[in-house]
C-alpha cells in the first residue's frame, strides 16, 4: 500500500492509502474542514504535524519581520526591541529574546 503526504491548509499528514482518492478520505474523515492542497506519493511512516503548532498558519505575521522592524522602531536597543516584540506579537520574555537576538545577528 503505497504512502501518501497530503497537505492541507492546517496540517500535513503522511499516511498509508490505497490510492488518492482513499488518501483524500483519510483528510476529510480526520480533518472534515480541512482542504486539501497538494497530494503526493511517498515513502515511510504516517505522521501528523500541525501547521499551527509550528505557526504556518498566520502567512501575514513573519515573526522575522516583526523583529526586524521592532528592532528598527527602537534603532537597535535590544531591550526596547524585546519590549515591542512582546508587545506586538504576544509572546513570552525568552521567545522574544531569541527572536531579536537573531535577527541582531542576521543584521537587521
Amino acid at each position: 500500500m503505497p504512502l501518501f503526504e497530503i497537505e492541507t491548509n492546517s496540517h500535513i499528514i503522511i499516511t498509508w492509502a490505497e490510492n488518492e482518492d482513499a488518501a483524500r478520505d483519510v483528510v476529510h474523515d480526520a480533518y472534515p474542514h480541512d482542504e486539501v492542497v497538494r497530494l503526493t506519493k511517498r515513502p515511510r511512516d504516517t505522521w501528523v504535524i500541525s501547521k499551527g503548532a509550528l505557526g504556518l498558519t498566520n502567512t501575514t505575521l513573519d515573526p522575522c519581520m516583526v523583529a526586524r522592524e521592532c528592532l528598527n522602531r527602537s534603532a537597535g536597543d535590544k531591550v526596547n526591541a524585546i519590549r515591542l516584540y512582546r508587545m506586538e506579537t504576544g509572546s513570552d520574555l525568552d521567545q522574544a529574546r531569541k527572536m531579536i537576538e537573531s535577527n541582531m545577528v542576521m543584521g537587521w
